[in-house]
């Protein structure tokens, strides 16, 4: 699928311009931080990666065919057991019937959830939630992974866990692109970050050079914590 590229990608709502033009290109390998602060325009930008939200002017371009998927900073849950919401998204995919609960089951263990495979999604707590919309994609086999921001909501105990899971991912091969506005956790899970600030790239680099070296002034505030989160 990839490099995924944005050309000329805008995007205005109501008069107000919400993202100014970027073109980028997301390569395989390395995990992407797009990180800055709260109305950068970070979230609309994975939407618009993911297709859910077609922009105003340009266009998001895959190499080629596959599988991708996202997960949400507040995760839909449907009215059945955390089970069914595996079997469901795999109904969507199109995956035989006789290979749904499997599939599914293997999923829940990869994230610490067998034991509550038939339990509703909707009683779960918000870092069990996190980890079934996990699973969800998991089980889907994504060859991208788009997260925004997963762990906001979260303590430290179900951030450690969701971030262990998002590793699993990274392992298996799946390019991960990430929101964050935490500058610890873009630290801990990206090889390279995007920083957005008033819907434009601002700069883009590796994480050890963004943080130790960034190059244009608003990282620097942004880091200093001199800018809103």
């Amino acid at each position: 699928m990839l490099p995924l590229r944005l050309e000329g990608v805008h995007f205005s709502a109501g008069g107000n311009t919400l993202l100014g033009v970027i073109d980028a290109a997301f390569e395989t390998g390395s995990r992407t931080v797009i990180l800055g602060p709260n109305g950068a325009g970070k979230s609309l930008l994975l939407r618009i990666c993911h297709g859910l939200i077609a922009p105003s002017s340009g266009r998001v371009v895959w190499a080629g065919t596959g599988r991708q998927a996202m997960v949400f900073q507040r995760p839909v849950m449907l009215r059945r057991s955390a089970l069914r919401n595996i079997t469901y998204a795999l109904s969507l995919a199109g995956v035989p019937g006789v290979q749904r609960d499997a599939r599914a089951m293997e999923a829940l263990e990869r994230v610490g959830l067998a034991g509550v495979a038939r339990r509703a999604a909707r009683v779960l707590s918000g870092g069990e939630q996190q980890r079934l919309a996990l699973a969800r994609a998991w089980a889907l086999a994504p060859q991208v992974l788009f997260l925004d921001e997963p762990t906001a909501n979260l303590d430290p105990g179900a951030t450690r866990q969701i971030e262990a899971v998002i590793d699993e991912f990274d392992a298996a091969g799946t390019k991960i692109i990430m929101t964050t506005h935490s500058l610890g956790q873009a630290r801990r899970m990206g090889d390279e970050v995007m920083f957005i600030h008033h819907g434009q790239v601002a700069e883009r680099a590796p994480v050890k050079q963004f943080f130790e070296a960034p190059a244009s002034e608003e990282a620097r505030s942004f880091i200093k914590g001199e800018m809103p989160w």
